[in-house]
Formats: C-alpha cells, structure tokens, sequence
C-alpha cells in the first residue's frame, strides 16, 4: 500500500462518507482511494463549488467535511471556497496534492501552506511515509475538535511511497478529534449572569452559529421562558427558535421592524455564541445606550471582540444556559419580563416579513413585466413543503429568500456569507441538498452569482437532485445599481443585457420556467407536484425597483 492509499483508507476511516472535489493527477490516487474504502464521491465542475458543497454538507450534516482538489491550480481555484469554511469555522479538510520539495521549478509551485494561511485555514502536510497516518489524524482532530478548515498538503513523492510496515500495522480509526468536555464557566460567572437576568425588565437573547453548534435550542428557549426574554438569532442561527411564539426571528440588517423596535428597547442583551458583529447589531444601532450586555463563548478572544461587553463569560451555550438555569431555580425565580401580552399581540401580527405591509413595485420594461420580489418570494413560500433548505447566494437579492422563505429550524437556512462572495449558492445547495435528500432544497441566486458557477447545474442534473434553482433575475449587480446609481454614477460597468437563464438551464437537462408574474408561477407548483427527479431552473424576471433595505449596513465599511 502507498501512501495515497493509506491516506484514503484513514479518511474513510475517520467518517469521510461523502467526498467533493475536482480530480487531476496530484489527487487521483487519494480519491480513488477513499471510494475503494466505502466513501461517495462527488465531482464538481469547479474547485470553489467542490470546497463549498463540503463546506454546506459539513454544516447541514453537522459533521466532518471533506473535499480533494489538484495541487497548484486546484488549489488557487478553490480559494474562494477555502476562504468562506475558514471564517465559517466549518469543520473540514481539503486534502490537495502538492508539488515534491525537489521540485523547485515545476509550474504548479505555489506555497500552499502561506495561500491557506491567508485566507485563515489551517495549513498541515504529510510530512512522510512514516508519519502520514498521523497527519491525517491530527488534520482531523483540528477541523473537528477546534471547528477549523485545515488544508492538508499530499506531496507527489510521499504520496507515491510505500507505507512502512510499522505504519501498517497501527493504522488509524474511529472519528478523530472528538470534542472535549464542555466547558462551562465558574460559579461568580454564572451568578453575575444570573444577577443580570433578575435585574432585567426587557431581557432579549441574541443567539449565533455557536449557540446552534452546541444544540441550544432547548436550554436557551427554557431560560428564555424562565426570565421572560425574548429570543432571536444572528442570520446564520436562524429557525433556532422556529415556533416560539415570542421568538424575533433574526436580529440585525434582517430585523423586521416590530424586532428591531424591541431588541433596541432591552436593558440587558444577552449574547450566545454570538459575536455581536456589525451585521448582527446594525453597526450597533439595535444595542439600546443604557441596555447591559453580556456575551457567552467558548473561545476567550470572542468576547468583545466587536463591541465592548459589560460581562464576558467563557462556555459552552448549551452548558452555560443549564448552569443559569439551575442558579435561578436555586433563587426561585422566574419573571414574565419582555413576554407580556402586548408584545405577543404585535409579534402574532408583525412578527415576519409576509406581515409587513408593501407597495408593491412591479416593472413594465423592455420585454415585459418584472415581478416584485417581495410578491415572488411570499407567493412561493406559501407553494414550498415545509421541510426545506434555502441556500443563499449573496448580492441585494439575498434579504428575501433568506427572510420571505419561513425554514422550519436551524438546519433550514445555510448562509455561506461570511466571507460575502457571490457565487456560492448553487454550489451551497448541492451539498445541503446532499445532506438532507429527505427535504426539498431551494438555492437562491442572482443572476450575477448564477452565471458565475453555471457550471454545477451540470452536477445537480448528474445527480438526480430535485433542486429549485432560484434567479432573481434583474440583469444587473443590484447591490451596486443600488447604491451608486442614486448618485448619478454610470452604470454601464455592473449592467447586462438580458439573458435567458430558464433556456440556459434546460440546455443542462434542468426543467425551467420563466417568471415575470404570480401567473407563471404555475410551472413551479407543477414541479413541486413531482416526480422531481431533475432540477428546476426559475428565471424570474424582477424588477430593478427594489433596492434592499439592508443595503447601506452592506456598504457600510466597503
């Protein structure tokens, strides 16, 4: 056995179910390998789109990521990718092949590690035959343990060794990494947050991806009852709190206004696993002057790393919220605080975005009427089965699929914005809708994010996906039509001529339709009728009358 193959039987042994990627020579013989040793492979059209479905699988299956890319080029292709899991904190491994050190002027010479290190990845190797099973075991037990995307380098000529026999005979198995014990802070900490919670009137939690990460829900809903706070989550976390009746949906550029006009009125902000960044808080604008805010995480360098905090706890959501729990009990307390019959009124009639009266702003231009996305997105909601996962592609599109489309809980919205790319929806959905088959998948896009990474329709239509691919279709980059176009600058640079996606999809294998009114929205629900055993592609033609109302927080800082 060779060293690639050791390296693809240990993969598979550390849970490597599901693998993406883009084979070349430098990953051939690890990928093949890894598909000998029971793994399912998936080949993308293109390195960013494999690294983002295993980045959207690993957070959808809420387990270890793995993608196989070429080195050199696969790797630089890949980049964008990379860059998105590392700020994500996904756990995964992109294996890549690497240059041999003697080779000092081969073409495909980059440093690998310093490009993963850029981008905030954890760059490791397999150093040697002798020590390659125990790379990949601590490559693993990094992305797992510590919740990091670790690059791991494959050199030609280690890869092209014999494994040593003594490495043979203790080849690694089980699931690297497992995560250590919980941590929970001390008993004063527990009490200040305790002591807070009583003090509180208008207590809200802010809940983020770690709070989701821990499993929460439930801990952080019975606290909230408990103190009468009102929950809401960051964009990412959201449906956490799904059917919570007192439940703000998401805090930030998202709020709707009845949840924004609350979470501005707390006098004690609670932060779980959330890092209360810009977007998270309005650049601060939703953090009321006099309120008290306290974060909750389990990595020290998190607390008020965005704004200051007036208590700092380091735990584990989930742990932390049992521990107060427990401390109020011991009290006996237990206070209605934010949860009075007014504020259930409002949220039962306020509480999401299809509640929020609009004017509507259809679009009669050149070759037809536009629909509003508004009306597009709360007509198709109302179509979707229940079970759902919508993946969101960025541009100034995204505030609609991501708060128009109700998810049924957290598993429901993958949001691969931490890094603001465009171009990382479809590839989002395949992996999600590789994740969880068991739900209908809808990927989000602009046509500027769609046309970017065209090419995976092809991978959607190989694998027999019932995917909605969603184009919110304004021909132009909206964001930037939006923000310059109100100061009189040309436009010319970030506007296209019309293109006719729905005929682009079929010419994939995809069914499609194009939409410019509630009408056309008839093939859709066809589709939905089944068998739904290829694609759809939804051209819909909006109108270019709506700029989004999270525009200028985007901007911000640009």
């Amino acid at each position: 056995m060779n060293v690639a193959e050791a390296v693809g039987q240990a993969l598979a042994r550390f849970g490597a179910g599901t693998v993406f990627g883009v084979v070349g020579s430098g990953n051939f013989h690890v990928t093949n390998a890894l598909v000998a040793n029971g793994a399912r492979f998936v080949a993308a059209r293109h390195e960013a789109g494999a690294v983002t479905m295993a980045d959207a699988y690993a957070r959808v299956g809420r387990g270890l990521g793995i993608a196989t890319v070429h080195q050199g080029p696969g790797l630089t292709n890949a980049v964008t990718g990379l860059a998105e899991a590392a700020k994500s904190r996904t756990p995964l491994v992109v294996v890549a092949g690497e240059v041999a050190a003697a080779a000092v002027r081969s073409n495909f010479r980059v440093d690998q590690a310093a490009i993963a290190a850029a981008v905030g990845a954890v760059p490791e190797r397999i150093h040697s035959p002798q020590t390659a099973l125990a790379d990949v075991a601590r490559a693993c037990r990094t992305a797992v343990a510590e919740r990091r995307t670790v690059l791991l380098g494959l050199p030609l000529d280690v890869q092209a060794a014999d494994l040593p026999e003594a490495a043979a005979r203790t080849p690694a198995r089980g699931r690297p990494g497992r995560v250590p014990a919980l941590p929970v802070p001390p008993p004063a900490a527990v009490g200040g947050l305790a002591d807070a919670l009583q003090a509180a009137e208008r207590p809200v939690f802010v809940a983020g991806r770690g709070a989701r990460l821990s499993g929460a829900r439930d801990a952080l809903a019975g606290l909230a009852e408990r103190c009468g706070a009102l929950p809401a989550t960051s964009a990412v976390a959201r449906g956490l709190f799904a059917g919570d009746p007192f439940a703000l949906d998401v805090s930030g550029g998202f709020a709707t206004p009845a949840a924004a006009e609350l979470i501005r009125g707390a006098d004690l902000v609670v932060a779980w696993g959330c890092s209360l960044t810009g977007w998270t808080t309005r650049h601060g604008a939703l953090i009321g002057r006099d309120a008290v805010v306290v974060q909750v995480d389990v990595e020290a360098h998190a607390l008020g790393a965005h704004r200051p905090v007036d208590l700092g706890l380091i735990g584990d959501a989930a742990e932390t919220a049992r521990a107060v729990s427990a401390e109020l009990d011991a009290r006996g307390h237990r206070a209605a605080g934010y949860r009075t019959p007014e504020v259930a009124e409002r949220l039962a009639r306020e509480g999401r975005w299809q509640d929020v009266p609009y004017d509507e702003q259809p679009d009669d231009g050149e070759g037809g009427p536009r629909i509003d996305p508004r009306t597009l997105t709360i007509a198709l909601d109302g179509m979707l089965p229940r079970e759902r996962t919508v993946a969101v592609d960025s541009g100034n599109f995204m505030g609609y699929p991501a708060m128009f489309l109700d998810v049924p809980d957290d598993d429901g919205l993958v949001f691969t914005q931490a890094f603001q790319s465009v171009g990382l929806g479809l590839a989002t959905a395949i992996g999600a809708a590789a994740a969880r088959p068991d739900r209908l998948t809808v990927a989000a896009l602009g046509d500027g994010g769609a046309l970017m990474s065209v090419a995976e329709l092809e991978t959607a239509v190989r694998l027999g996906l019932g995917l909605l691919v969603l184009v919110y279709d304004d021909e132009a980059y909206g964001a930037e039509v939006h923000h310059f176009g109100p100061g009189g600058h040309p436009l010319g640079t970030v506007t296209f001529p019309p293109a006719d996606l729905a005929a682009i999809g079929r010419g994939f294998g995809c069914a499609a339709a194009t939409v410019r009114t509630r009408a056309d929205l008839a093939a859709v629900a066809d589709w939905l009728a089944g068998p739904r055993d290829r694609p759809m592609v939804v051209d819909a033609k909006t109108t270019r009358r709506c700029p989004s109302w999270w525009l200028e927080d985007a901007f911000r800082g640009h």
